[in-house]
């Protein structure tokens, strides 16, 4: 009888309980370890070891730390679209997949914001401003606006299957966008160049020597770093949901306890 009172907007859709998230403390402590390692050697590397181009100077030091930071933002998206998926797949769907896309985009939109700012440093002595309209600017900051936008939506309150599914969607129209940043600069006239690596359109590479393992360097310690973050996020998330559980159930009760028998 008590239960038939409780207003509708605070019911939830039962769903199987989660095993407890474990995560080996040694596994991550030397994950930690190899990322803050792999950055410092590619700082110094970088400061003191490669010499400077013959166009830019010195300023091409930015380079090892802004491509990397570009591509673990692509990975960060490229992994809560294969979440969001995930989730959407009946045989699949999981809250587990539904944090685990959050947490990536979490991580991925600080990057893309820290690739935006390197860039417009870069920008400055070599273009001559801050910030101009080029296409892969442009597309790197709706990239930006919108992945902001797909964590506004997330934090609309309602019923978590239904947050779930309407991030997942936007998880996957926002996706639409990385592979336009990627191929900007080949299909619009851009001031940016090209790949230093792996260029689609001459498939060759255009840095060499202390330069290409320091950049190489650099790739992997970000990754690296993008992986520590997304395991302390994917916990923080869980104990999120867990708490918003307790409250849940404590309302209930409390409502139980308001009607009477």
């Amino acid at each position: 009888m008590a239960s038939d009172l409780i207003t509708p907007a605070v019911r939830r859709a039962p769903t199987a309980p989660e095993p407890p998230m474990r995560v080996r403390t040694w596994p991550l402590r030397l994950l930690t370890t190899l990322a803050v390692a792999g950055i410092a050697a590619t700082v110094v590397l970088g400061l003191w070891f490669t010499p400077n181009d013959q166009f830019m100077g010195s300023y091409v030091r930015l380079l090892y730390i802004h491509p990397p930071m570009a591509w673990v933002s692509f990975i960060a998206y490229g992994l809560a679209f294969v979440s969001s998926l995930a989730y959407l797949w009946p045989r699949t769907r999981s809250l587990a997949w539904d944090r685990l896309a959050g947490s990536s985009v979490e991580v991925g939109v600080v990057f893309t914001g820290l690739t935006l700012v390197t860039g417009s440093i870069w920008g400055r002595p070599t273009w001559g401003a801050w910030w101009v309209w080029d296409p892969l600017l442009t597309t790197t900051a709706l990239l930006f606006v919108l992945y902001v936008g797909y964590l506004v939506l997330r934090h609309i309150p309602g019923d978590p299957e239904r947050r779930a599914r309407r991030s997942a969607i936007a998880a996957l129209i926002a996706f639409i966008d990385v592979p336009v940043v990627y191929f900007s600069v080949y299909w619009w006239r851009s001031l940016h160049q090209l790949p230093s690596i792996d260029n689609l359109s001459t498939h060759k590479t255009t840095i060499h020597g202390s330069m290409a393992w320091t950049l190489l360097l650099g790739f992997v310690s970000f990754t690296l770093v993008f992986a520590v973050l997304l395991v302390h996020r994917v916990r923080l998330a869980r104990l999120e949901d867990d708490e918003d559980d307790v409250g849940l159930e404590a309302a209930l009760a409390e409502r139980r306890r308001e009607v009477g028998p």
